[in-house]
């Protein structure tokens, strides 16, 4: 990457992980390949929930809207450093950075409220079966949901409002892939940051919250779950929990570790690397886990990609253009 001249603009260098062109090259391509394999999954899991009214459950509604989470989340970040790698110019504006800070925390808090919603719907599936169909309405889900996004988006306006109000010195340059708020702390020439950390310490807490009620829940499914005698009814149980419990571990191990940690003033290829773990693999891993794990939604992708469906929609769509 060149710095020259780009100093007396008004955004951001992102150093990304290489200054040689033949590495920027693989990073875009292997970017690229991850990129396509988180959308088309996601995309997938949206789809087969949509078309097949058999999912038409609370779990379902909710791994919808995580899935959509996810592909909105990875988003963000990939398409513009994959954009920059091929270039070979690490320049992120103003205006993108600012973009990208905001719906990178919005979409971060709404995945962790999301992934506590789903923990609380499977506790209450397993451990009341006789008043999920009351506490899990319609009109209750679409209340959770609606609350998921307000919460990320508040949490995502914090964050932007006081980052973004912080006076910056020298030379604007972040040591990693995408506007990252621990690195561009580090740029900041007056004590105001104490205020993002003030935000940053709130919805840290509020995250230790979502991951308390997470681990009670499944405390209680476990302890239901292993009471079951049937080894059949066991094994179903653990196919719906054990996917969600592992993507509850790992975005909240891997993001917690990340941003509690104090940042280095150089981060090193594995602080990039492990960057990774919760920006770019959670997305791409949990359409893998839930469709390869979940018998319900294998059934269900078997069924939309048979040719007496595949006809089926082909009439159906036929008759609507004629229409």
């Amino acid at each position: 990457m060149i710095k020259a001249n780009w100093t007396s603009m008004s955004g951001f260098l992102l150093m990304g992980f290489s200054d040689d062109p033949k590495f920027q090259i693989v990073h875009a391509v292997l970017f690229l390949g991850i990129y396509l394999l988180a959308l088309s999954g996601n995309l997938l899991i949206i789809s087969i929930i949509t078309l097949d009214h058999r999912l038409h459950s609370p779990m379902y509604y909710f791994l919808k809207y995580l899935s959509f989470l996810d592909l909105c989340f990875i988003s963000v970040t990939v398409p513009q450093s994959i954009a920059n790698s091929l270039t070979n110019n690490g320049y992120i504006s103003f205006g993108q950075c600012i973009f990208q800070v905001f719906f990178f925390i919005a979409l971060a808090s709404s995945e962790v409220a999301i992934l506590t919603v789903m923990s609380y719907d499977r506790y209450v599936a397993i451990c009341q079966p006789l008043h999920y169909e009351v506490i899990m309405n319609p009109s209750a889900c679409r209340r959770a949901v609606v609350a998921v996004w307000v919460a990320g988006g508040i949490s995502g306006l914090l964050h932007t409002a006081i980052n973004f109000s912080i006076p910056l010195c020298g030379d604007r340059v972040i040591y990693q892939f995408f506007c990252d708020i621990p690195q561009m702390l580090k740029l900041s020439c007056s004590n105001d940051f104490i205020n993002e950390i003030a935000v940053a310490a709130f919805t840290t807490s509020t995250a230790f919250v979502c991951l308390i009620s997470i681990v009670l829940s499944y405390t209680r499914i476990f302890s239901a779950v292993l009471k079951i005698p049937s080894a059949e009814g066991r094994s179903k149980v653990f196919s719906t929990c054990l996917p969600h419990l592992f993507v509850v571990t790992f975005f909240l191990l891997a993001a917690g570790f990340e941003f509690l940690r104090p940042p280095s003033d150089f981060p090193s290829t594995m602080d990039l690397m492990f960057s990774i773990f919760y920006t770019v693999i959670p997305p791409t891993l949990n359409p893998i886990i839930y469709s390869l794990r979940n018998e319900a939604m294998k059934a269900a992708l078997r069924k939309v990609l048979s040719k007496e469906e595949f006809a089926q929609r082909k009439m159906y769509l036929k008759a609507i253009f004629k229409l």
